[in-house]
């Protein structure tokens, strides 16, 4: 069993995980992936709203979400409504316009305190993989004391490099939320 590779997946996860996440800290730019997560009751069956319409960027601060069935834009414009985003739609009959309100800076400093608690919880994680990795070396008979403590070493070091890939990532998110 390779202990090093077996950790550096599971901290990869944690850094996709965390990816994911930040996208959906909106920098009031308009992102189609804000829409992320949100799904609508279609026909008794939850569905995303990516796969029920066309969500278009026209401008920085606008999206376009034209449903492939008409039917559906009273339950799109209620599950935008419900999912508490902070925008409101408008629905003009044929499309749901959201449009992104400029960010004040109190927003941004509160969007960039969430973004710190998303980076903290990452380094949760990634600090949960190198102690399930420490305890399978510990557990592991067939390792001698030397080999032990050079594969501990080794998942420090890796620690270390996701940390940094971590910090690098809140701080570009909070450039990002902070540039006007």
């Amino acid at each position: 069993m390779d202990y090093i590779e077996e950790t550096e997946l599971s901290m990869m996860k944690a850094l996709e995980n965390l990816e994911a996440r930040l996208i959906t800290v909106r920098a009031g730019r308009a992102n189609a992936s804000m829409l992320n997560g949100i799904m609508v009751d279609y026909y008794g069956t939850p569905t995303a709203i990516n796969a029920l319409a066309n969500i278009t960027v026209p401008e920085a601060r606008q999206l376009f979400i034209k449903p492939f069935d008409r039917s559906a834009l009273k339950d799109i414009e209620r599950a935008i409504n419900e999912a508490n985003i902070g925008i409101t739609p408008t629905n003009n009959g044929e499309i749901i316009i959201l449009t992104i309100p400029q960010l004040t800076e109190e927003t941004r400093r509160n969007y960039v305190k969430q973004v710190h608690e998303m980076g903290e919880q990452a380094k949760v994680a990634l600090r949960n993989a190198r102690a399930n990795a420490n305890n399978a070396i510990k557990k592991d008979e067939s390792l001698t004391e030397d080999n032990e403590k050079a594969l501990m070493n080794d998942i420090q070091d890796l620690i270390n490099e996701y940390n940094k890939k971590v910090d690098e990532m809140i701080k570009e998110k909070e450039n990002e939320l902070m540039s006007v």
